[in-house]
């Protein structure tokens, strides 16, 4: 890591107060995956948030209102979102987010195949847009005309605007989690 998380007391008031701001949201809303060690200290892209306040407040309050206005069906979210992460290869938003896709009835076989990179054989309608939506926007290439139609008839004009935000979202947490080389939970976070 090249971050170091933050232990709350080894914090600026700054720090504190958006720490504090982080800490309920995430209890309440990113369950099944550690994202806070044993001290206290925030873990995954909450750490480079934490630094960096002046990005990592308003990249907060992005991240808060994609989990707290999300309307997109949750398989479906989780789809978009471990694409992103395979993508990327980013190893904690794939930990993180198996988990979480997991809780909302994706089976393991869709995980691991999103996981790694490939699209599962066995998407319904809504997750088969999600994953064709994300793999082309993470992939940096344009949505086509009918992929997007596609989504619009799956999720509706609004459903749309959340997923490519929800995917913007995940790809900025990829690239954060990546440049400062965050890991999975374990003995570099003193869980292990």
């Amino acid at each position: 890591m090249r971050l170091p998380p933050l232990a709350p007391g080894a914090m600026t008031s700054d720090q504190q107060a958006l720490h504090d701001a982080m800490s309920p949201v995430i209890a309440e809303h990113l369950k099944g995956f550690v994202s806070k060690r044993s001290d206290g200290a925030l873990v995954g892209p909450f750490p480079p948030m934490l630094h960096f306040l002046q990005f990592g407040q308003p990249a907060w309050e992005y991240t808060r209102a994609l989990i707290e206005q999300a309307k997109l069906p949750k398989p479906a979210r989780e789809v978009a979102i471990l694409v992103v992460g395979a993508c990327f290869n980013s190893r904690y938003e794939l930990y993180a987010h198996e988990h979480v896709a997991e809780g909302t009835g994706l089976s393991p076989s869709k995980i691991a195949t999103i996981a790694a990179g490939q699209r599962p054989a066995d998407l319904n309608a809504e997750e088969a847009v999600a994953y064709d939506v994300a793999a082309t926007l993470a992939g940096g290439k344009q949505l086509a005309g009918s992929t997007y139609q596609a989504a619009v008839d799956a999720f509706g004009r609004d459903g749309v605007g959340e997923l490519v935000y929800l995917i913007g979202g995940y790809c900025l947490v990829s690239v954060l989690l990546n440049a400062f080389d965050m890991s999975v939970p374990g003995s570099e976070e003193g869980l292990g």
